[in-house]
């Protein structure tokens, strides 16, 4: 039954290929050389992986299923050619789909926004129960739904306190990857090239838009990076992993943390800068705990306890040797 597929080249095509491999998995006449196929097209871009999971999804949403299934051979089912193909047309017009710094954005309706500013904090208690917390210069975009719940972080951290519910998976995406709920407290942290997942309470799941890319199961303590074509997981104890979230009581918690780490976060909450002069300087190994907000107190440690050099010029704090 294996036909070739033209390869899609913009964001239409794309959908429309998606829909008809989607369609054609419910066939009964489905192969294992079909989904052979279904799988090297999948692994051609990451473009396509996505988009066959937003029609999955919105596949699964019009038969009331639990769950976001990955790619696999599925049990025969009536055919679905016209819900299908009315379903690409819907999320072609409803999607934008733009590369921008390697990550990939999606602009759908029904979606709410909400935004911190630098050095803000908000928490949005959702009407499922669920909490997110937004850390400093971070946007998202919520959909809760019957069947499914999804965030979007575009930019910044946040942390997730999720309450499970096996028929309405919880799903965050950030660019090229997904974070899936299975009962959680997890922080996301998505920083230009790299995106981490610590894990606090219960499990998640990490996916990956890459073909090459396994899947991460966390358990508590566990933080998983990932990059664009790579993704690792380290294990910590959940005390070290909760040290993680001193900002959602404006504290910046530091231990075994050189100057540059140091004035690289405080950056992230303050419109005033530190720049370190020096690699030297910067190499410089700290441990304590500062108000997120109050820069200038940590200038003063730098220069009472560490004997640096520290000048004040318009809009930034200057340490050097």
């Amino acid at each position: 039954m294996t036909h070739p597929l033209p390869a899609a080249q913009d964001a239409l095509s794309i959908q429309q290929t998606a829909a008809t491999w989607l369609a054609r998995s419910v066939d009964a006449a489905w192969t294992e050389q079909d989904q052979a196929a279904l799988d090297a097209w999948l692994a051609a871009a990451p473009a396509h992986k996505l988009a066959y999971w937003r029609l999955d999804a919105a596949w699964t949403r019009s038969e009331k299923l639990a769950a976001l299934r990955a790619p696999r051979l599925r049990a025969p089912r009536r055919k679905a050619w016209p819900i299908l193909f009315g379903l690409a047309a819907a999320t072609a017009a409803a999607i934008i789909v733009v590369a921008l710094s390697g990550k990939v954005w999606f602009s759908e309706p029904n979606f709410q926004t909400f935004a911190t500013p630098v050095g803000g904090h908000k928490v949005l208690k959702l009407a499922d129960g669920s909490q997110i917390e937004l850390n400093t210069n971070t946007v998202v975009r919520v959909g809760l739904k019957e069947a499914s719940r999804r965030v979007i972080l575009e930019k910044g951290e946040a942390f997730f306190d999720i309450k499970h519910d096996a028929t309405r998976p919880f799903i965050v995406d950030v660019g090229a990857h997904r974070v899936v709920d299975l009962g959680t407290k997890f922080v996301v942290r998505d920083d230009t090239k790299r995106l981490q997942v610590t894990l606090i309470e219960g499990k998640a799941r990490l996916e990956s838009a890459n073909a090459g890319t396994q899947a991460l199961l966390l358990t508590p303590g566990d933080v998983a990076v990932a990059t664009a074509t790579t993704m690792s997981l380290t294990a910590r104890s959940p005390v070290s992993a909760a040290a993680q979230l001193g900002w959602r009581k404006g504290l910046l918690i530091f231990a075994n943390t050189t100057l540059g780490d140091v004035a690289a976060e405080f950056n992230r909450y303050n419109t005033t800068k530190l720049i370190i002069t020096d690699q030297r300087t910067a190499s410089i190994a700290i441990g304590g705990t500062f108000q997120a907000g109050d820069v200038h107190a940590f200038a003063d440690v730098a220069r009472g306890l560490l004997r640096l050099k520290v000048q004040n010029h318009d809009g930034t704090i200057v340490i050097s040797r």
